[in-house]
């Protein structure tokens, strides 16, 4: 049974919810991807958000942009966490996507992440769900633990190959 669902309005947001969707894989936390537009498909829409409890979810990642009705809707619909991705725009990079997410009315959060933030959605569904799963909390420590790795080793790279030859 998938734990968190990870819906997007469009598929032109996939590059951005698939690094949520490699964050879960990674860190072995079940999900489903759907696209489902608030706007184009609002009986589809309500269905999914109606039957996402029944279904297992305990967390639902949304990702939209524009107008990005989609978290919103989610979680007015959801009674557990809606992490809200707004998606990058040509019109106002992202900013109106930010904005329609962000200032939900008291009584409907949406935790919110940077715009095209799909891994952070992915780790902070997973940080959720770790409240009541000690060895997903452990794969999450073991994850930060990887990226203060990647940095020493970085680190490590330049003071050895100086600044010069570091990227060549």
């Amino acid at each position: 049974m998938a734990k968190v669902g990870i819906v997007m309005g469009s598929d032109s947001d996939m590059p951005v919810m698939a690094k949520a969707a490699a964050i879960l894989d990674e860190l072995g936390v079940s999900y489903e991807m759907n696209i489902i537009s608030a706007h184009r498909e609002p009986e589809e829409f309500f269905q999914y958000a109606n039957q996402a409890e029944e279904k297992g979810y305990k967390v639902i990642i949304a990702g939209a942009g524009m107008a990005a009705h989609l978290p919103g809707m989610c979680a007015a619909i959801f009674p557990m966490p809606v992490i809200g991705i707004p998606m990058h725009t040509t019109s106002l990079g992202g900013r109106d996507s930010l904005y329609s997410i962000v200032q939900m009315p008291t009584g409907i959060p949406v935790a919110t992440v940077a715009i095209n933030g799909g891994a952070n959605a992915g780790i902070l569904a997973a940080k959720i769900l770790a409240t009541s799963d000690p060895e997903l909390l452990q794969k999450l420590k073991d994850y930060k633990s990887g990226l203060k790795d990647a940095v020493v080793a970085k680190d490590q790279k330049l003071q050895e190959v100086g600044y010069k030859n570091y990227t060549k």
